[in-house]
C-alpha cells in the first residue's frame, strides 16, 4: 500500500503516471477499487485531485475482495454478490456419488463459514471439470445466482488448451450435436435424432512445438464436455484426456484452462473481466522443443 499527499493539483491518472503505473494498469487499479481520494474509492482516471488529498494505492492482489483468504484457494475476486477463483486442477466444483468434501463448493462453504457470524453461503453458478482448472464463478446469494445463470449464455468463456499434435488450419469452428451414454462418457454426432445437444467451439492455434500445440478456445454454448469432445473429434485430444482419445500425459494432468471470463455483474451491471497466465507446466512443455522450421 502506498499513500501520497497531493503537493499540486492533478489527476488521478497523472499521478499513477508519475508512480510507474500505465493507463491499463491504472484501469485495472480502480476496476478493483484499489485506489481511494481521501478513504473514497476512485472510479475515474481523470478525476482532478486538489493539493492536500490523500491518494492511496493498493496491490491488485490485495484490494481484489477486501475479504479474508480461503485456504486451499485462490479468490481473485470477491463482493457482498460474487465470488470469482482459480480453480486447481484434479478438484471437483461440486459433490460427486463418490466424493463429498474435496470439492471447491464444499472449501468456500467452509471458509464462509469460519468468518466472523458465520451466515454467508455460497451457491454454485456454473462447472468445470475435475481435471480442468481455471477460472469459476460462484454467488453469495440466490438473487445473484439466478441473475448470472440467466445471463449466462452472454458470457465471453476463453479456454486454453494443450492437444496432441498440431491441427491442419490453424483456425476452425467444431460444430456438432453431443450426447451422454449410459455410462456418461459424452460423444458427438454431426445430426440431432431429438435428444442432442447442438454445439460450438471455435479455435485458434498460439504455438505449437509439432508434438503439442497450444490452443486458445472460445466456448460458443456451454455444454458437458464440450471441448475435450470437439477436440477428440478434430483429432487432437486435449493432453492427458485417455477418457477422449489422448495417448500422452505430459503435464500429469488435463491440460485445459478456463483462462477468461467477461460478463456483467449480476446486481451492479458493471462490466467484469478475469483473466489467467497459461499454467507454468503449460509453458515448460512447448518451451521443451522449438517448432520445426517450414
Amino acid at each position: 500500500m502506498k499513500t501520497i499527499k497531493v503537493t499540486e493539483e492533478t489527476t488521478i491518472l497523472a499521478l499513477l503516471l508519475r508512480n510507474g503505473c500505465s493507463r491499463t494498469k491504472g484501469k485495472q487499479l480502480l476496476k478493483y477499487r484499489a485506489v481511494t481520494v481521501n478513504d473514497q474509492p476512485a472510479t475515474r482516471l481523470d478525476q482532478v485531485l486538489a493539493p492536500g488529498d490523500l491518494l492511496t494505492i493498493t496491490s491488485e492482489k490485495e484490494a481484489r475482495s477486501g475479504y479474508p483468504p480461503c485456504p486451499g484457494l485462490d479468490i481473485l475476486y470477491e463482493d457482498a454478490d460474487i465470488l470469482v477463483i482459480d480453480k486447481p486442477p484434479r478438484l471437483l466444483t461440486i459433490a460427486s456419488e463418490t466424493e463429498k468434501t474435496k470439492t471447491a463448493y464444499h472449501r468456500l462453504t467452509a471458509c464462509l463459514g469460519e468468518r466472523p457470524g458465520g451466515k454467508e453461503r455460497v451457491f454454485i453458478v456454473h462447472r468445470l471439470d475435475q481435471g480442468t482448472s481455471g477460472l469459476l464463478v460462484f454467488a453469495k446469494t440466490e438473487t445473484a445466482k439466478h441473475a448470472l445463470q440467466g445471463a449466462w449464455p452472454e458470457v465471453r468463456k476463453h479456454y486454453r488448451a494443450l492437444v496432441e499434435g498440431r491441427p491442419r488450419e490453424d483456425s476452425g469452428l467444431l460444430a456438432s450435436y453431443l450426447y451422454e451414454s449410459k455410462i456418461h462418457r459424452v460423444y458427438s454426432m454431426p445430426t440431432d435424432n431429438g435428444e442432442g445437444k447442438y454445439a460450438e467451439t471455435r479455435y485458434q492455434v498460439v504455438q505449437s512445438t509439432g508434438d503439442y500445440t497450444l490452443l486458445d478456445i472460445t466456448l460458443l454454448t456451454g455444454r458437458k464436455n464440450q471441448i475435450r469432445v470437439h477436440l477428440a473429434d478434430l483429432g487432437h485430444p486435449v493432453a492427458g484426456d485417455k477418457k477422449y482419445g489422448a495417448k500422452t500425459d505430459p503435464i500429469k494432468r488435463l491440460a485445459l484452462q478456463a483462462c477468461s471470463l467477461a460478463f456483467n455483474h449480476p446486481v451492479s451491471g458493471q462490466p467484469l473481466e478475469f483473466t489467467l497466465d497459461p499454467p507454468e507446466p503449460f509453458q515448460s512443455l512447448l518451451n521443451r522443443k522449438k517448432a520445426p522450421t517450414p
